[in-house]
């Protein structure tokens, strides 16, 4: 099946340090890097198993300056990048690069939400392709498991996300004092949640978590290697566990797991 109009597609880690956050990456997931022809830039695709994941992108001392920081970003897809752009502005949005081509892979935005998460859209060059990146189906290692957007405007940003791509409220789960755990679907599958943003967190981002085989070595590893966890493990309905993470170029990442009994 091709990737339809509000897929996720890739992932991208822009990071301070490529070769040490390669290097703790692949550790953990079993991602295997290798660098893309970007002019200008260190850009590293990283795969599982020879499918396509993400990239990760070296931020340069200018783009530090200028205020950019290590992190975690999704790209969604589109039918059309250029309308997508207009759009994104006419419900409130802040495109903050503009559409852009790049060679042999495809059209591309970066913009932000009523809220300023940052995201990407992008429309690839192979008509009909089809990503990995995201397990729509079933548990895969190594992929994404799980989009959530934690932000300081719930109900802003269902309707800017569900104008934009099309995503329907598939259901709702009551979590008491931080309120509504909104999950959406994009057709026949759940691809994510949009909640509201906890006090002690002080942006509204998105948050993109991949699955480990045991999420306790998954933690050792992290622990080990020079990162940190701020928030688990924890159970999830449905059996799983989650954690919260920082690497050690300073990037919050998540990861989804089973726990040995």
């Amino acid at each position: 099946m091709p990737n339809n109009h509000g897929d996720f597609l890739w992932y991208e880690l822009m990071t301070v340090d490529a070769d040490s956050a390669a290097r703790f990456y692949g550790g953990l997931l079993g991602w295997d890097f290798q660098p893309a022809v970007q002019e200008g830039m260190d850009y590293r695709t990283f795969a599982k198993d020879g499918e396509g994941i993400g990239g990760l992108m070296a931020l340069t001392d200018e783009m530090t300056a200028g205020g950019a920081r290590p992190m975690w970003a999704g790209y969604v897809t589109v039918d059309d990048v250029d309308a997508s752009a207009a759009r994104i502005t006419e419900l409130g949005g802040t495109v903050m690069m503009g559409p852009q081509d790049i060679p042999g892979v495809g059209r591309f935005a970066f913009a932000a939400d009523p809220s300023g998460a940052p995201f990407y859209i992008m429309k690839g060059s192979v008509e009909g392709g089809e990503t990995t990146s995201f397990s729509k189906y079933e548990p895969r290692e190594g992929h994404c498991a799980w989009n959530e957007l934690a932000t300081a405007d719930q109900p802003g940003a269902e309707a800017f996300y569900t104008a934009l791509f099309g995503w329907e409220k598939a259901d709702t789960m009551d979590m008491g004092e931080m309120g509504p755990y909104d999950m959406y679907a994009n057709g026949d599958y759940t691809l994510g949640a949009i909640m509201g943003k906890p006090p002690q967190m002080p942006i509204s981002q998105w948050s993109f978590y991949f699955r480990v085989p045991s999420i306790d070595e998954a933690a050792d590893y992290v622990k080990a290697n020079g990162g940190r966890i701020i928030n688990g493990p924890m159970e999830i309905p449905g059996g799983d566990h989650v954690f919260t993470g920082v690497d050690p170029q300073g990037a919050t990442f998540d990861l989804i797991g089973t726990k040995e009994a």
